[in-house]
């Protein structure tokens, strides 16, 4: 294996409402459960790469609370390197996810710790990273992951980037970011126009790679995945799954590319990894809780479709 997959992002722990629908601006509806589970994009990442079989450490933060001790107990059940998170005075960051019966969610962040996180965090982590992936998200402030990008190139790492949540600011970290994964929403952000057909799709990762992201990927929820880097244009489609919540889902893709990646493997097998870790990550309830282990992401990879599309 060529390194470690290092994670520097959001702690969260998620507050999880189960309903029949969700309500609407001055509605109340009753819900039909209420679970609490560790997440974070960051963590969440971290200990779907971990799973997968990549070594794999973090940098956050957390606060001095049962909610932080929580997701600590949670990454190192993983075998996730914490010791560069660490534990401050503010609250920990949490998360209310409202899931309806359909299994699609809304989810509302409250950052907390997240917010104060900065570059020099993740500094011991950086110090001999030649070989590794650096994985970075958007719940912490955008002034740290540009540091972080930035610092990650020059030790000699693979930058990963999931722009997420949306934020349009984020097109400003091309020229740091070697591969970048957004979902549609996501890229309609930084394109700054609607994304609403395959060919709107095709369009906005085009435009990604020309505004400088040496390697983008779409996702695009049952409908797999588009990807596009110097090699050209391929798309993966997703299996058929029974969908129960789709927290984490992006998370789970997220940690299967970084895993192949630190594998050696070619943009074909992250694909396949990442959509099957997607795919089942949705047929279980909670972000955490759903990460799949590596032999059964592995045996549903064997049946994913990856091909350049027939028009490209």
């Amino acid at each position: 294996m060529a390194g470690r997959v290092i994670v520097v992002g959001s702690l969260n722990m998620d507050l999880v409402v189960r309903c029949e629908r969700a309500p609407v601006g001055g509605e109340t509806l009753a819900g039909r459960s209420i679970a609490f589970a560790p997440g974070g994009k960051g963590a969440n990442q971290a200990v779907a790469a971990a799973r997968l079989g990549a070594p794999t450490a973090m940098a956050g933060r957390v606060g001095d609370d049962d909610f932080g001790r929580a997701l600590r107990a949670s990454l190192r059940e993983a075998r996730v390197d914490d010791g560069c998170v660490r534990t401050v005075p503010s609250a920990t960051g949490v998360a209310l996810v409202v899931v309806d019966a359909r299994g699609e969610n809304r989810i509302l962040v409250v950052p907390g710790a997240n917010g104060e996180l900065g570059a020099a965090d993740a500094g011991p982590l950086l110090r001999d990273a030649r070989g590794d992936v650096v994985l970075l998200q958007l719940e912490i402030p955008l002034a740290a992951v540009r540091a972080v990008a930035g610092a990650a190139r020059r030790a000699g790492a693979f930058v990963l980037l999931n722009a997420a949540p949306a934020l349009a600011e984020a097109r400003e970290l091309a020229g740091l970011v070697d591969h970048l994964v957004v979902n549609e929403s996501e890229a309609a952000a930084l394109c700054e126009w609607e994304i609403d057909s395959p060919a709107a799709e095709r369009a906005a990762v085009e435009t990604l790679a020309a505004r400088g992201f040496a390697a983008v990927t779409l996702t695009r929820g049952e409908r797999g995945a588009l990807h596009r880097d110097g090699d050209g244009l391929l798309e993966a489609a997703a299996p058929r799954v029974a969908v129960v919540d789709s927290t984490a889902a992006g998370d789970a893709f997220v940690g299967g590319l970084a895993a192949a990646r630190v594998r050696g493997g070619s943009a074909r097998d992250g694909l396949a990894l990442a959509i099957a870790a997607g795919s089942l990550a949705v047929t279980k309830e909670g972000a955490q809780p759903s990460l799949p282990a590596l032999a059964e992401a592995r045996s549903l990879a064997r049946s994913i479709a990856i091909a350049a599309p027939r028009d490209s």
